[in-house]
């Protein structure tokens, strides 16, 4: 038997959805009590219940287990992922991919470009140095050792990003806080290694990826003493991005750790990227590395194309990835109007009309700001949330979607949950005043059920064992109420 359209099978997945909602406003308007246990958490974290919204079906069901606050619009903080790369899993559909097309725009002879490189971004969320480092091998397997000319990069997909990395918190050597590109490489961060040795007492600074122009030291005093707050110990100077110091220690008792952080000036990163992998390839550049345009009207040379959208949407949802999830909020503006910079009120639109489209009018309070939730503005239900997961699980994508949550207590951000491991499939949400938990949990029972938690409370990352508590009733298939 052939199946239906897609579209027929949203409109069934949208009527269920509407009478689930139904059944939802029923059960929140007494506000059910919540599980003794959460309660018991929620007090030792001096978090009130009206902090608290909650709602627990199971799939496909309209029969609401627990609902509380379920209304109240909140803010979801990283569950704002879950309409976003619901929203492209539907569109743009599992195997979709970005193209990253590279022009010799030149005549080329005895291995001499006698012009330009170009690059244009569509917005690829993981071009990592790796496949940097692949693109410009392709360039030397066509035959290129000199570019007389400049290496042009095209960001045109979207348009020039407003504000800085240092709107959100204040701290812009977060990589979290880096800002959407269109061609944006490597996160436009730096991994610093810090590897101790003892024989000379000191720890050696190991950087990935070096950058060109960019003077990093190369090593740091070694200290005695626990490993506590190494970072505050090593007095990094990351403020100028072409001289990074340190003017601290690193304990000896810390062995060898990582730091990434965003580098100082976005603005210049991928000109000194690019320069560095192609010279330490041994190519001659002689010119530089600018911002420009594509040749219009001209075939590429050839094109690289990004991982799937699926391995994207597992690194977004898995590890709660900000800047992925921007560069995919801004990508579905680019497939709405290509050829047209894409900007964040775009995106916002593209965003709002699918959610209408799928699940109907949107609750009050509802304000979609971005595609990550790092905002202070964003605000979602428990139920309109909960209303996205019972349509993803009859939506086609389910499997992937389902595969892209963290699984508590064995990886991504809930490899620390203290519910039963293996258990609950489970995106999160963290910000300041802010936690959350949403998806999908198998019981005791065999049964599956949708769960969503939001706590939006001066004293909510204290309250995270009320949410391992909840998931562990939900395990348990606890009585109705």
């Amino acid at each position: 038997m052939s199946k239906p359209p897609l579209e027929t099978r949203w409109a069934h997945c949208r009527a269920v959805a509407l009478s689930l909602l139904m059944a939802l406003n029923a059960g929140a308007v007494g506000a059910a009590a919540l599980p003794p246990e959460v309660e018991t958490a929620l007090r030792r974290a001096r978090v009130p219940d009206d902090a608290v919204s909650v709602v627990l079906q199971e799939v496909g069901s309209t029969r609401s287990t627990l609902g509380h606050n379920a209304d109240v619009a909140m803010n979801p903080a990283s569950l704002a992922k879950l309409p976003t790369t619901l929203a492209a899993l539907d569109q743009l559909g599992p195997a979709f991919t970005w193209t990253t097309p590279v022009w010799l725009n030149g005549a080329l002879r005895d291995g001499v470009l006698d012009g330009s490189l170009v690059i244009k971004g569509s917005g690829d969320p993981k071009l990592v140095v790796e496949r940097v480092w692949l693109l410009l091998r392709r360039v030397m397997q066509l035959g290129v050792r000199d570019i007389r000319g400049d290496i042009v990069l095209d960001r045109s997909a979207f348009a020039p990003a407003r504000g800085d990395s240092a709107d959100f918190d204040g701290d812009p050597t977060r990589p979290y806080n880096v800002q959407p590109d269109a061609l944006l490489l490597n996160f436009k961060s730096v991994i610093y290694s810090f590897v101790p040795d003892a024989s000379r007492g000191v720890a050696q600074v190991l950087v990935d990826p070096e950058l060109a122009r960019t003077d990093v030291q190369r090593s740091v005093r070694l200290s005695a003493g626990p490993c506590e707050d190494w970072r505050s110990a090593l007095k990094a100077s990351f403020a100028d991005a072409l001289q990074v110091r340190f003017a601290g220690a690193y304990p000896a008792a810390c062995g060898e750790l990582n730091w990434p952080v965003a580098d100082a000036d976005p603005a210049s990163y991928n000109a000194r990227l690019i320069e560095a992998v192609w010279r330490d390839m041994g190519g001659k550049l002689g010119g530089s590395v600018v911002d420009g345009t594509a040749p219009a009207g001209l075939k590429p040379s050839f094109e690289i194309k990004s991982p799937s959208l699926v391995e994207v949407v597992r690194d977004i949802n898995k590890f709660s990835n900000n800047v992925m999830a921007q560069q995919l909020f801004l990508s579905l503006a680019v497939q709405r109007q290509p050829g047209v910079p894409a900007t964040p009120e775009a995106a916002r639109a593209v965003l709002q009309d699918w959610l209408v489209a799928r699940a109907g009018p949107l609750p009050a309070g509802t304000v979609v700001d971005n595609g990550s939730g790092l905002s202070r503005d964003a605000r979602m239900s428990a139920a309109l949330l909960a209303r996205l997961l019972q349509l993803a699980w009859a939506n086609p994508s389910m499997p992937e979607l389902l595969s892209s949550l963290p699984v508590n207590g064995l990886d991504g951000t809930m490899r620390r949950s203290r519910a039963t491991p293996g258990r609950a499939h489970l995106k999160t949400g963290s910000l300041r005043d802010v936690v959350g938990v949403a998806g999908f949990v198998l019981s005791d029972s065999g049964r599956r059920y949708v769960l969503v938690a939001l706590i939006n409370h001066p004293n909510a990352n204290a309250a995270r064992p009320a949410l391992d508590a909840l998931v562990q009733w939900s395990l348990r298939d606890a009585p109705s109420r």
